[in-house]
Parts: C-alpha cells; sequence; structure tokens
C-alpha cells in the first residue's frame, strides 16, 4: 500500500494574558501553516463556543475539506469518462451533533454540486459519477456517517 505524509503546523494566538485562567479568559484564535503554502489560514472554533465569527472554524475546515476531495475526483472521473465541466459549484451543509458532555460529531453531510457539462447526453452520467467520486473521496472514506448527493446538472 502507497502511503502519504502530511505535515501542519497550528499555532494557538490567543492568549490574552492568562492563558487558560478559565474558559473565557483566553480566545480561540489560530493559525494553520503548511511550509512551502503561500497563506495561512486563519482559525478560530465556532461562535457556539466563543470562537471569531470571521475565520475558518474545525468544521469548516472538514466540511470544505470532504467538499474539494468529492470535487477533485468527481473532474477526474469526468474526464477519463468524455464528460466536459465547464462549472462545478458546492453549496455543502453538514450537521454537528453535540453531546451532553461537550463532545460531539458530524452526523450528515450533504454535497449540493451544480455542474455544467457542454452537452446533454452527458447528463445522466455525470450524475451518477457523484456516487462513483464519494467511493474514491480519501476524505469520505475517513468518514463513519453516510454522505449525500443531490446533484443539479445542466448544460
Amino acid at each position: 500500500m502507497k502511503k502519504h505524509n502530511y505535515e501542519i503546523k497550528v499555532e494557538w494566538t490567543g492568549n490574552e494574558g492568562n492563558g487558560t485562567l478559565n474558559y473565557k479568559s483566553y480566545n480561540r484564535n489560530h493559525t494553520i501553516i503548511a511550509d512551502g503554502k503561500y497563506n495561512v489560514i486563519n482559525g478560530s472554533s465556532d461562535p457556539s463556543f466563543l470562537g471569531d465569527k470571521t475565520r475558518y472554524n474545525p468544521e469548516d475546515l472538514f466540511l470544505s475539506s470532504l467538499s474539494a476531495c468529492h470535487m477533485l475526483w468527481y473532474l477526474h472521473l469526468c474526464s477519463v469518462n468524455k464528460i466536459i465541466v465547464t462549472e462545478y459549484i458546492d453549496n455543502a451543509t453538514g450537521i454537528m451533533e453535540e453531546t451532553k458532555n461537550g463532545s460531539g460529531k458530524f452526523a450528515e453531510v450533504t454535497l449540493n454540486p451544480k455542474v455544467k457539462v457542454t452537452e446533454e447526453n452527458m447528463i445522466v452520467k455525470a450524475n451518477e459519477l457523484h456516487e462513483e467520486a464519494n467511493k474514491m473521496c480519501f476524505i469520505a472514506n475517513s468518514c463513519n456517517f453516510k454522505i449525500g448527493h443531490i446533484p443539479n446538472t445542466t448544460i
């Protein structure tokens, strides 16, 4: 089995002078950095957990990773199946359930890709390839919940 290694640096930038003295004494801001990448990602926690709503939270990044991985596999499968995609936009949604002790997990994700292809006779196969892309997606294969797809393919 071929293995791929990844490295990422997450640096907390939210110490406001008292560290984690109590739950409200610090902010959740952090940066996500990878060697050789041009930009850092400014992160925080979800506003429900005292985070900065103007920054990406782990749940946003998880959902975007799932959506982007699916899209990249989908575009690959379209190219090898002679389906010409000219536009792809996904407005993905996810539901995370929080438990009584404060932990949680994603219960469901739905990808809503709007795809444009060049010919009407490509639409049926284009829609079918979403299931195949889901089977190939590295991130989807790492999830323990169902990922739904509601494609809208037009010419």
